[in-house]
């Protein structure tokens, strides 16, 4: 009798086909089913039968002792502390929708499990537990095992398992990289495989953002970190790019920054910013302007990280003092702009979508929110969506919402969904040339039929709200490239409104002045010295308003209650001439004191006569304090 030998292509080929038969009793096509097989784990696969693991038997994995376990913890005190919150965020979708929260460690261990107790005892019958390795070793093609060999999100359902009886589970895990492309460990989401599993790779990339955003709070003094992207909406976000360096060299970095440069985890100790950006000229703390290897721009900040101090006692909160805003409500609006806003509150009113058009920063979303603060719908809902913002696996639920255990990680009892939140009030789509195009088509039919239909079935439901979008790009040029569709277009832009840079405005300063009066400036008796405020109305400001207020924040930050901010308080790059051909400032260049204050005056009369004494009135339309004007004009 001769005994069979299995090898590793006769093992592979055998898992395909029980795959392949698993698929078919599901109703899906034997042959479709195999080339349907995700290259990441095929490639698993491969490795497994290299292993020669027999996927019908069960893994055999010897769990730690409680001892063994409690040293495990130890060692990785830092990293479950470091991944506590989102855990936590996490943690609250997964105990009410049948599925797991799992932290392990660097090699596969699982440290911790959370969630739904009735699904915990079904993934400790496959010892999915705390204490157990689930490395491709030991437990085969699973996430969070080839997620860590891959180094990259991964995606396992169903029968995509190796060992037979992981079929039961579908899983999506991300490894967990530290500042030199180490692995710290993964965070993995699991549920039943019996339940679709559409969001959880995306809810788990969110959460792995965020904790490898944090790792560059403390990278230790004298290091200098870069914070970088295209966008620069995006900068201070876990999505930023993000450098390390050490006296000019590279020593640091997360996945967004070596994506954006084109960059692998080998160019650690051995490139240097000179090299990754040649025409940046000397490094200086502050916002600066960078192009890629290809040229492209990129908005970036650079700061040094000076030596920590002793943290000193936490202030009673009474002794703090008060927070600065994070930006003014209202637009500061020029007669041309309000001309604008007044015909975007008609058109809102007559039910008509309006586009809003500009580059980053010019207040688009606050230019919306005026509208919708003066127009009929003003006491119901302002929703506001940011398409780009959203990752493509999430933003269909965030939006149609969905039925009770539409898939993994959905809440018990579903969701609403931000459509159906603004019945009745106004939908603001940011970003809108962003939207994935499978998105678009569902959006033009809820546009059209004024109902939606949640994720996972159910009945739709009829919807009724105003629509603005916006975009800083050009729809139509979307459109002729194919990657926005036309009807859709048509239906969101039969008016659109182009918002003009700041760089445009002819009101620079008094838009300077207003937005410090509303950040507090005067309230918290700081000044803005003349030259420095010519010089922030002069700036060029790519940024627009966003850049702006982020700057005026910065130095109201600064500035000691009733001091006055000088010209050398600027940021670098900030004090310098306009752009050739640019608008000047409408108020003139700083002039002898006695023949400015005769114009001021002049000026704040004129307005007081205009709004008919009222001084409220006119100092708004100066763009000034009541106090500033009864200081001025009236005392």
């Amino acid at each position: 009798m001769h005994s069979h030998v299995a090898t590793p292509r006769t093992l592979l080929a055998a898992r395909q086909r029980v795959f392949a038969e698993s698929l078919s009793a599901q109703g899906v096509t034997a042959q479709r089913g195999v080339e349907a097989v995700p290259a990441p784990i095929l490639r698993s696969w491969q490795r497994c039968a290299d292993l020669g693991l027999d996927f019908g038997a069960r893994p055999r994995v010897e769990p730690l002792s409680q001892r063994e376990l409690r040293e495990a913890w130890e060692r990785n005190d830092a990293l479950r502390r470091r991944c506590r919150p989102e855990i936590e965020a996490l943690h609250a979708d997964a105990q009410a929708t049948g599925s797991l929260v799992i932290l392990t460690d660097p090699n596969g261990l699982v440290l911790d499990t959370l969630g739904n107790p009735g699904f915990a005892g079904k993934a400790a019958q496959v010892a999915l537990c705390p204490g157990v390795p689930w490395n491709e070793a030991a437990t085969g093609t699973n996430a969070i095992g080839t997620a860590l060999i891959e180094r990259r999100a991964v995606e396992v359902r169903g029968p995509e398992h190796y060992f037979e009886p992981h079929r039961i589970l579908s899983c999506a895990a991300m490894p967990i990289l530290g500042l030199r492309g180490e692995t710290l460990g993964a965070l993995d989401l699991s549920g039943p495989a019996a339940m679709l599993q559409t969001h959880a790779l995306g809810m788990i990339r969110l959460a792995v953002d965020a904790i490898e955003h944090r790792l560059f709070e403390a990278v230790g003094p004298g290091r200098e970190v870069l914070r970088l992207h295209d966008d620069p909406a995006l900068l201070g976000t876990p999505r930023e790019g993000v450098l390390v360096f050490e006296e000019g060299r590279l020593v640091g970095a997360n996945r967004a920054a070596l994506s954006l440069l084109g960059l692998d985890w080998d160019a650690l100790d051995r490139t240097d910013f000179s090299r990754l950006f040649p025409d940046a000229g000397r490094r200086q703390p502050g916002a600066i302007r960078l192009r890629d290897g290809e040229g492209r721009p990129l908005h970036a900040r650079l700061h040094e990280e000076a030596g920590r101090a002793p943290r000193a006692p936490r202030p009673h909160a009474a002794a703090r003092p008060a927070a600065i805003p994070a930006a003014p409500d209202v637009p500061v609006l020029d007669a041309a702009t309000e001309r604008l806003l007044a015909r975007a509150v008609r058109l809102v009113d007559a039910g008509i979508p309006v586009v809003v058009e500009g580059e980053t920063g010019t207040g688009k979303e606050v230019f919306s929110r005026a509208a919708h603060a003066r127009c009929a719908r003003a006491r119901a809902p302002f929703v506001a969506v940011n398409c780009a913002a959203l990752p493509e696996s999430l933003i269909e639920a965030e939006l149609f919402g969905y039925e009770p255990g539409a898939f993994t990680g959905a809440a018990r009892h579903g969701a609403q969904g931000l459509l159906r939140q603004a019945d009745g009030g106004l939908l603001f789509l940011d970003e809108i040339g962003d939207m994935p195009l499978g998105l678009q088509s569902r959006l033009l039919r809820v546009l059209q039929e004024r109902e939606v239909q949640p994720v996972g079935g159910g009945r739709p439901v009829p919807v009724d709200f105003a629509l603005i979008c916006a975009t800083h790009r050009d729809l139509a040029r979307l459109v002729e490239e194919g990657a926005f569709r036309a009807d859709l277009y048509y239906r969101i832009a039969p008016y659109r409104v182009a918002l003009p840079p700041l760089r445009e405005r002819r009101d620079r300063q008094e838009v300077v002045r207003a937005l410090w009066d509303r950040l507090g400036g005067a309230a918290r008796g700081v000044a803005l010295a003349p030259a420095c405020e010519a010089a922030l109305a002069a700036a060029v400001w790519p940024g627009n308003f966003r850049q702006l207020v982020g700057t005026l924040r910065a130095l109201l930050a600064l500035a000691d209650p009733g001091g006055t901010v000088e010209l050398d308080a600027l940021p670098e790059g900030v004090a310098q001439k306009a752009p050739r051909g640019a608008a000047p400032p409408a108020a003139p260049a700083p002039e002898p004191s006695g023949r400015l204050d005769g114009i001021a005056r002049e000026a704040m009369r004129a307005a007081l006569d205009a709004a008919g004494g009222n001084v409220s009135e006119a100092a708004r339309r100066l763009g000034i304090s009541r106090s500033t004007l009864y200081r001025r004009c009236l005392s």
